[in-house]
């Protein structure tokens, strides 16, 4: 508040008005001192007559107000109203909803805008998804899917950028949808963002208490390697006015005509949904909803969240999408869809019942090589794990024969080729393995030429793979330069490398003081490979915390698993492991103390691990014919933890775009077979909108990192997208392709809660220098604002002493004190 001061206009006559008003006090006391009559006359005639002196003494300094005020129409006053959806909802007990009492208050007949306007210059202006100038109150309408607060108070700062701005009058529930709340929410880093704003002056809108909803907050999506339900979807509901109350939660997934027959989910087979009428899900051409899982819960105290995680299976890889719906129990049978029981429920909106999730099974084919020293009965197993597995391709490089010295008197004359590839045709020659070469069998290659020489010698050949499994092969099996490329594989390109205990794994192949020895998570100078007689696989804590290493969804029935395991007799012994690494597994050696089975450990961007079991097949001998073989199970949760996380050479996301709210930001990185990023890449973009359209963008090279391509796309329908990336190098071949997904869902994050965010609307206040006003003082408020701080201002001065009421003030005191002494007989 800014106060007027006080100044003198004639100082010149202070000292003699002091001098003046002194000796008539004096000449006041003498006379008065020596008057015969009552004390409390004397004294009430003399402080009387001692008023009256003092007003005329300080009329001749001239005394004056003095102060500041804003120039008339000099200052902006921006108001700013919330246009978003929110503001439609009708509070309890109130005839008007919150848009009605808004529009009623911002009207341009209010008096406290007659008032405002005299002073300053005012502009009014609207937001939803943007900020747009607004000519008359009446023309809100309250349908926008959004509350982009933070990005209009900013475009508001960047346009009157310069110009003198007295305060922003806000009108909002404060429910924004856009990275206010997260820049606000620090109370340490307010008063720094406050500085780019105006005085925001927030009045709030609507009522903290009496509404009844329910909503869907917020979902999230984990994926894990747990064979029985890789996908875990959390929502979290929350509930006003319904505490105890039973809701049905749901699960559906999206379908259409294409991948209707192919999806299915793993809980229930449940019934389809017409597409249509759901809200954030425009109706597509023959779109379905099918039911995955339904459930009934009971619903939270108020302002209590309630999380249910569903687990599902999805059976197809890609993006898929997921509808979490809450409803009332008593309603759900009632209402035939959303749009229906909307007129009869007892909630206050339902467009925030419901909630889209993402789920990415996409990544694949992942391609992982087998190197074995020797056939056995692993690779039988393995291979056959994989087979219902369509997303991880296992390509198998096995070792039939060693290096053969070569003698002549033991081949035919002219023969240069390995005896044993005798018999295959005239192409032997060129194809089969000559003398000091070992005889290797490839299984599952692409074609012809892949590892035709035997293990790669370069790392564009070994990078083509997501994942490498070593067999009970010695080290001498590798060039060290192969060493030192398995290394790279997993430090720089990022993939995985398993080996697997035998005869001539781990210390007994050799692999000390290799670059194979230092990618391992165990150390290898004190191991061993002996045998050892009815062993037992045992989880360790931090075996029991990974989902990859369970197959069972409980802790009692995975303890059963454990105990009707077979024993193991081949174990690769290694005493300790290395810093960092973990043990998921363990077994006891015959003395009782516990060796480590299954050890893994992150190295640079990849993963290493090692299982000590040289026969875990013998785990699919006690399987009945009938079945499910839990080795296969164990082999494809463990390979696919082994390639979850692997670098690809497209790899794509979409995120909400933080400088142009409501558009979506396509970061695309490429990279070339050596995983380097790869600039002058052409990267192009098929985006499918919810009504089946088909939108081509090119992506641009981005300034952030190498090798980055981005793409801006606004999405002007609610519900689910799809992308399809192409990327292909500078001589026009294709590197890879990727497809991404995501949701849109405006009316959904807008009527998140309902509640008025006083909290939010107070700290945008306080660190602007504003004030939190009610929406009944705006008269008072608007009043006050001569007296506040503003930019252009001009200067007023008021004299007090060329005043009536002055002079009136000292001739009423003289004739009171006159009247008085008359009164007592006073001379």
């Amino acid at each position: 508040m800014i106060l007027a001061e006080i100044v003198f206009g004639a100082r010149d006559w202070l000292a003699s008005a002091i001098a003046l008003a002194a000796a008539g006090g004096m000449v006041l006391i003498w006379s008065y001192w020596r008057a015969a009559s009552a004390a409390r006359v004397r004294a009430i005639a003399g402080v009387l007559k001692a008023a009256a002196l003092a007003a005329l003494a300080i009329c001749l300094v001239e005394p004056l107000f003095s102060g500041t005020r804003p120039r008339p129409q000099s200052n902006l006053f921006l108001l700013v109203a919330d246009n978003s959806r929110s503001l439609a909802i009708h509070d309890r007990g109130r005839r008007q909803s919150r848009g009605e009492e808004l529009r009623r208050r911002l009207s341009e007949q209010a008096s406290w805008r007659t008032r405002l306007a005299q002073d300053f210059e005012v502009r009014s202006f609207a937001f939803d998804t943007q900020l747009s100038p607004l000519k008359d109150s009446a023309k809100l309408s309250f349908e926008g899917d959004a509350s982009a607060l933070g990005g209009s108070l900013t475009a508001l700062a960047e346009r009157f950028r310069g110009r003198p701005i007295a305060g922003v009058l806000l009108f909002s529930d404060g429910n924004a949808t856009d990275s206010l709340g997260a820049t606000f929410a620090d109370r340490k880093a307010t008063a720094d963002e406050g500085r780019d704003y105006p005085p925001i002056y927030p009045v709030v809108m609507g009522a903290d208490d009496g509404l009844a909803d329910l909503s869907v907050t917020r979902v999230s999506v984990s994926q894990t390697n747990f064979e029985a339900a890789p996908v875990t979807i959390a929502a979290e509901i929350q509930s006003q006015g319904f505490a105890g109350q039973p809701i049905v939660l749901r699960v559906l997934e999206e379908q259409s005509s294409s991948d209707a027959p192919r999806r299915s989910s793993p809980v229930a087979q449940g019934d389809h949904e017409p597409r249509h009428g759901v809200p954030g899900l425009p109706a597509a051409a023959a779109g379905q909803l099918k039911l995955i899982e339904s459930r009934t819960v009971t619903a939270p105290a108020d302002g209590k969240p309630l999380v249910e995680r569903f687990e599902l299976r999805p059976e197809q890889p890609g993006i898929s999408f997921y509808t979490i719906e809450a409803r009332l129990k008593s309603e759900e049978d009632a209402a035939a869809s959303l749009e229906t029981a909307s007129q009869k429920s007892a909630e206050a909106t339902l467009l925030n019942n419901r909630r889209l999730a993402t789920v990415d099974r996409g990544g694949g084919p992942y391609r992982v090589l087998y190197v074995s020293g020797r056939p056995n009965w692993e690779f039988k197993f393995l291979r056959r794990a994989l087979q219902e597995d369509d997303e991880v391709n296992l390509v198998g490089l096995v070792r039939i024969a060693k290096k053969e010295p070569k003698f002549t008197f033991r081949g035919r004359r002219g023969e240069r080729t390995n005896p044993l590839y005798r018999g295959f045709g005239d192409a032997q020659d060129e194809t089969a393995e000559q003398y000091d070469e070992p005889v290797l069998l490839r299984l599952g290659t692409e074609d012809k030429d892949e590892l035709k020489s035997g293990f790669p010698k370069a790392a564009e050949d070994l990078f083509a793979y997501h994942a490498l499994i070593l067999d009970d092969v010695e080290a001498a099996f590798f060039t060290h330069e192969q060493m030192s490329l398995i290394q790279q594989f997993v430090s720089q390109r990022g993939g995985g490398c398993l080996m697997l205990g035998g005869q001539h794994a781990f210390a007994a192949g050799g692999y000390q003081r290799t670059p194979l020895g230092e990618l391992l998570p165990v150390y290898l100078d004190r191991g061993e490979a002996t045998p050892l007689a009815g062993v037992r696989l045992r989880l360790t804590r931090e075996g029991w915390l990974q989902p990859w290493v369970r197959l069972r969804p409980t802790e009692r029935d995975e303890q059963r698993r454990l105990a009707e395991m077979p024993e193991f007799n081949t174990i690769s012994q290694f005493r300790s492991i290395k810093p960092g690494a973990s043990v998921l597994a363990s077994v006891e050696s015959a003395g009782g103390e516990p060796l480590p089975a299954l050890v893994v450990q992150q190295f640079g961007r990849g993963r290493s691990a090692a299982l000590a079991i040289g026969d875990f097949w013998r785990w699919n001998l006690r399987r009945q014919d009938h079945a499910k073989s839990d080795l296969e199970a164990a082999w494809r949760q463990m390979l696919r933890w082994l390639v979850a996380d692997v670098p690809r050479r497209v790899e794509a996301e979409a995120q909400r775009s933080p400088d142009e709210p409501g558009q979506m930001r396509i970061a695309v990185r490429v990279r070339d077979p050596l995983f380097e990023p790869l600039d002058n890449a052409g990267v192009s973009l098929r985006v499918e909108t919810p009504d089946g359209r088909q939108i081509s963008l090119t992506a641009e090279p981005g300034e952030a990192a190498a090798g980055e391509y981005t793409a801006t796309f606004a999405p002007r329908l609610p519900g689910a997208y799809r992308a399809s990336v192409v990327a292909k190098a500078e001589d026009a071949s294709e590197v890879g392709q990727r497809e991404i997904g995501w949701v849109v869902e405006p009316a959904t994050d807008e009527l998140r809660t309902l509640r008025p965010n006083r909290e939010l609307l107070a700290r945008l206040a306080e660190s602007t220098g504003g004030e939190l006003i009610e929406a009944g003082e705006l008269d008072e408020f608007v009043a006050s604002l001569p007296n506040r701080k503003v930019p252009v201002v001009e200067a007023w001065t008021y004299p007090l002493w060329h005043q009536w009421r002055v002079f009136l003030f000292a001739i009423g005191c003289l004739i009171g004190e006159w009247g008085l002494r008359r009164w007592n007989g006073l001379p």
